[in-house]
C-alpha cells in the first residue's frame, strides 16, 4: 500500500469539478443560437420540471441559493426586530441572508456527536421575536425535520406574526438551506417538499449545476395563493418590474411598472439550459455518488475514520460531500494530512470552518468559545473528493492513499 505514495504512481484528482457532457454543451449552444439568452422559456421549463419532480406547487429559479433564501425571508416579511436561528457549523450563506434583511442572527452549536444543530438549543433559543429557523442539510444529509417541526409547533403559543403569510402559517417558519440536498429524501418525501421553504444551490461545485444558480420551492400554506408567492419572487428578483423581458415581447406589451425598489438575481436561459440537460442525467449521477460513498465507507470505517451516514431507513442523501473525521488528531495534524494528500495529487477540503471563527461573524459578536462542539468537529475534519468524474481507479487511489496517510496518525 505504501507504493501508492510513490511519485510515478501519482494521480491528479480534483476536489469537485463540474460534470459537463455533450448534452449540456448542445443545450447551451441551442440557447445561444435561439436569440434568447436571459430569463425565458428554458428557465420556466426548468422551474416546471423541478417542481414536478420534488412535488411542490411551484419553483422559482434564481442565480444562487443565497438569492433564493433571501427571497424566502423577504416574502415572509422577516426583517428588522426579528430573530432567525441558524447553526454555527455551516457556510456563510446560511446566515448572511439574515443580516441582509436586517434581522438578528441567533446562532446555535451543533450536537456533540453530530453535525446537525443542537435541537434542544434551538428550542431554548426561540423567543417572541423568532420568525424562522434555517436548518442545513449538510453534505446532502437531511436534518431531523420531525424534531424541528415538533419544536415550532410546541412554541406556537408565543409566536407573533408580522404579516399575512406568517399569520396563515401560525408558527415559526422553517426555511431550509438545502444547497447540498437536491435529490435527497426524508421519510419517503423529496427534500424540498418537507420544510416550509427550501433553497437549493446549482453552483459549479454542486451535484447538479447551472454554473451559477439556485431554486426556491415551498409547501402550500393554507389560505396563501402559491401563484402570488411566485409573483412576489419574480418582482423581488427583477427590480420590482411588473413584467419580465419575455412577457414584454408580446404584441403591444412594452409598458411595465416598477412596484418596488428591489433586486436583480434572476436565472438566465443559458444557465437553465445546462440544468435541463443535467436533469435528464441526474438519477444516474446520484447513483454513481452512492456507489463511491459505499466504497469509501467500507474502507474507512475499518481503520477508525469517522464518516457520515448517507443512506438509512429514515433518509436518502444526495451524496454531496464525503465528510470524514480523524479521531484524536490536532488541527495541525489535520492540516498535515491534507498537505500529504495534495502531494499525492488528491485535492481535499474542509467543511466547514465554523462561522464564529470568521472575521465578519466575530465582528457581529460571535465567539467560537461559545460553540465547543462545532470547533471539536472542525479541528479534525477532512472532506475527500466525491464527484461523478471520478473513475473506479481514481476512487481506489483515494482510498489507498488516505488509508496509508491516516494510519500514521491513528
Amino acid at each position: 500500500m505504501s507504493n501508492v505514495l510513490d511519485r510515478e504512481n501519482k494521480m491528479n484528482i480534483s476536489f469537485s469539478p463540474p460534470d459537463i457532457s455533450e448534452a449540456e454543451i448542445t443545450e447551451v449552444v441551442d440557447t445561444l443560437r435561439s436569440g434568447w439568452i436571459t430569463t425565458g422559456p428554458k428557465t420556466k421549463l426548468l422551474e416546471k420540471k423541478v417542481a414536478e419532480w420534488i412535488g411542490t406547487p411551484k419553483c422559482v429559479c434564481l442565480n444562487s441559493q443565497t438569492a433564493c433564501a433571501e427571497t424566502a425571508l423577504r416574502i415572509l416579511g422577516i426583517g428588522e426586530g426579528d430573530e432567525v436561528i441558524v447553526p454555527a457549523y455551516t457556510y456563510t450563506a446560511s446566515a448572511s441572508v439574515i443580516d441582509h434583511v436586517g434581522a438578528t442572527i441567533v446562532m446555535v452549536d451543533c450536537q456533540e456527536g453530530s453535525l446537525e444543530m443542537d435541537y434542544d438549543a434551538v428550542e431554548a433559543a426561540i423567543t417572541e421575536k423568532t420568525k424562522a429557523i434555517i436548518p442545513v442539510d449538510l453534505g446532502g444529509i437531511p436534518c431531523d425535520y420531525e424534531r424541528i417541526f415538533s419544536i415550532v409547533k410546541c412554541k406556537k403559543n408565543i409566536f407573533k406574526p408580522a404579516n399575512e403569510i406568517q399569520e396563515k402559517l401560525g408558527r415559526v417558519a422553517i426555511i431550509a438551506d438545502t444547497a447540498h440536498a437536491f435529490g435527497a429524501s426524508w421519510h419517503g418525501k423529496m427534500i424540498g417538499s418537507v420544510a416550509d421553504f427550501s433553497n437549493f444551490s446549482y453552483h459549479a461545485v454542486k451535484n447538479f449545476t447551472t454554473a451559477e444558480g439556485g431554486a426556491m420551492v415551498w409547501k402550500h400554506i393554507d389560505g396563501v395563493d402559491d401563484e402570488e408567492i411566485y409573483h412576489q419572487a419574480q418582482l423581488l428578483s427583477l427590480h420590482g418590474q411588473s413584467k419580465d423581458a419575455l412577457a414584454k415581447t408580446q404584441i403591444g406589451a412594452w409598458e411595465y411598472d416598477i412596484v418596488g425598489t428591489w433586486y436583480k438575481y434572476n436565472m438566465t436561459d443559458i444557465a437553465a439550459a445546462m440544468g435541463l440537460a443535467q436533469f435528464e442525467r441526474y438519477p444516474a449521477m446520484l447513483e454513481r455518488r452512492r456507489e463511491i460513498i459505499n466504497r469509501y465507507d467500507t474502507a474507512f470505517k475499518t481503520i477508525g475514520v469517522e464518516v457520515l451516514e448517507h443512506y438509512t431507513d429514515e433518509y436518502v442523501s444526495s451524496g454531496h460531500l464525503y465528510i470524514t473525521r480523524v479521531p484524536g488528531v490536532t488541527d495541525q495534524q489535520r492540516r498535515d494530512i491534507i498537505i500529504k494528500m495534495a502531494e499525492a495529487g488528491i485535492a481535499c477540503n474542509v467543511h466547514y470552518k465554523p462561522l464564529p471563527m470568521h472575521t465578519a461573524y466575530r465582528n457581529l459578536g460571535f465567539d467560537i468559545k461559545d460553540y465547543p462542539n462545532a470547533y471539536k468537529h472542525y479541528e479534525n475534519e477532512i472532506t475527500l473528493p466525491l464527484h461523478t468524474k471520478l473513475t473506479d481507479e481514481e476512487v481506489q487511489y483515494v482510498i489507498e492513499t488516505y488509508c496509508a496517510i491516516v494510519k500514521e496518525y491513528i
